[in-house]
């Protein structure tokens, strides 16, 4: 019997066992070490963090991903569905508790505050301040200000285009870190792990699973009762008209459904209202209205979007380029829920069901009203406002300005919000008037203004933005 001199091994099993040495070593060794170094960063950002902001970032939302994943699929309520899901299908219980922690990892988010106040922030701004002027009207200052800094507080906003979610943010940045419900829009790579990153979490809208809906009521009960700062936009979707749609309030019957007053923090809700002088989003919004219209293909939708920039970046580049006008922020008067449930004596967590809902109801109502008074009036609604009540006529620059300036009047009378820039109303009317000419809404000719043939639909969709306030009086005469 010989003993051979060594032993051949193929190269390709050699090079996997030096892989698999190389990340054993990494594993064991360096990545737990990383791991604690960037913790320990970021629980030093976290802590400056809540040295300068109004509501603090709880500790639910620094807790660990998976940990709260668990949590939501082990909650009992949950557990509780799965075995009523179970016995009405017949469904096997193990295959509903995977079904049930799909659903949690979908819903819950993995807050970074780093990405949030210092990679977020900084990409937000440059963005909102290359697209518009942005301006904040009515802050209710003293009455933010009044609110515990332990409470839970939910903004609650009108919804007209998608930037919604990066001008809030970016307004309330000292005072607190938001978290959004994203539609499935968004359910895509990479940007539904830059959302989740930012706090926020994805809601399938008109979900008719019961178990589903349970997962994302407790999940939406653990942030409100955790203290996590939150943003609802209770139409449900962006307006297509331009007009404030029926609330639809799933969430913040969530919200009010597990609230005590009596425990220890409260839940305040602080209108919000929002108008721009262009919502980017505009024409396709309008679009879909139109029973008739083609579908669009994703390339179509890719090439135009790509053409759209295009387009901008040469007006940049040749200096003929016009930010998209302003974009105007108002907060209304915080509401107390504390406060509401004693002074009404409701109860939305217990008690006759139809009661129940008929004080949701009431809630979404006062809420939504109060939205709707806080949305601020821009240059572009005013002008396109003067447009759509004389969809025929042909009008001066002179008699353009005075139909606007009593449309103001008017506004102002109702306690409306008009944003009138450089505190010059007949500068604010030229603003709106250039931004509409720009986008051929309104042409010119022999120096009559008018509306442009098929413009109708977007002038009254800016038109309507404003409505809520009163019939325009842009035809009152002049000193009545």
């Amino acid at each position: 019997m010989t003993v051979a001199d060594g032993v051949t091994l193929p190269l390709w099993l050699v090079a996997a066992g030096a892989v698999l040495a190389v990340w054993s070593i990494i594993d064991r060794m360096l990545v737990p070490s990383v791991r604690w170094f960037v913790r320990r960063r970021l629980n030093r950002v976290i802590e400056d963090l809540n040295t300068r902001l109004q509501f603090q970032i709880p500790r639910l939302a620094r807790t660990r991903r998976q940990v709260l994943i668990d949590r939501l699929t082990y909650d009992p309520e949950v557990l509780e569905a799965i075995d009523h899901q179970a016995s009405a299908t017949g469904t096997p219980r193990d295959v509903l508790l995977a079904e049930a922690a799909r659903y949690a990892r979908e819903i819950v988010p993995s807050f970074n505050a780093y990405a949030y106040f210092r990679v977020g922030h900084y990409v937000a701004r440059q963005v909102i301040r290359l697209l518009y002027r942005v301006r904040l009207g009515s802050t209710n200052e003293d009455a933010l200000s009044a609110i515990d800094p332990n409470s839970s507080i939910v903004f609650v906003i009108n919804h007209r285009s998608n930037m919604d979610y990066l001008i809030l943010a970016y307004m309330v940045v000292n005072r607190s870190a938001l978290s959004y419900a994203v539609g499935e829009w968004a359910r895509i790579w990479p940007l539904q792990t830059l959302i989740r990153t930012l706090g926020a979490y994805f809601v399938r809208r008109g979900s008719g699973n019961a178990l589903y809906r349970k997962v994302l009521a407790r999940y939406v009960q653990f942030a409100t009762a955790g203290g996590i700062a939150q943003a609802v936009f209770p139409e449900g979707g962006l307006s297509r008209d331009g007009r404030l749609r029926t609330p639809k309030l799933g969430l913040i019957k969530y919200m009010v459904s597990e609230f005590d007053p009596d425990g220890e923090r409260d839940l305040v809700f602080v209108p919000v209202g929002i108008n721009y002088d262009r919502v980017l989003e505009d024409r396709s919004l309008i679009r879909t209205l139109d029973p008739d219209a083609v579908r669009r293909s994703r390339g179509f939708i890719v090439r135009t979007l790509l053409a759209w920039v295009g387009h901008n970046v040469w007006l940049m580049l040749s200096g003929r380029w016009y930010r998209f006008g302003y974009a105007c922020l108002n907060f209304g008067p915080p509401l107390s829920m504390r406060t509401y449930v004693r002074d009404h004596d409701v109860e939305f967590g217990s008690g006759d069901a139809g009661a129940r809902e008929e004080a949701l109801e009431a809630l979404g109502a006062r809420l939504l009203d109060t939205v709707a008074r806080c949305i601020p009036v821009t240059p572009v609604a005013i002008v396109a406002t003067v447009f759509a009540e004389n969809p025929t006529k042909a009008m001066s620059e002179l008699e353009v300005k005075a139909r606007s300036q009593r449309l103001i009047e008017a506004l102002e009378h109702r306690h409306a919000y008009v944003h009138v820039p450089r505190a010059d109303r007949d500068y604010a009317v030229t603003v709106g008037l250039r931004m509409l000419t720009l986008r051929h809404l309104v042409t010119m000719s022999e120096g009559l203004y008018r509306a442009s043939d098929g413009a109708s639909g977007l002038l009254a969709y800016y038109a309507n933005s404003i409505e809520h306030f009163g019939p325009g009086d842009s035809e009152r005469p002049a000193g009545t």
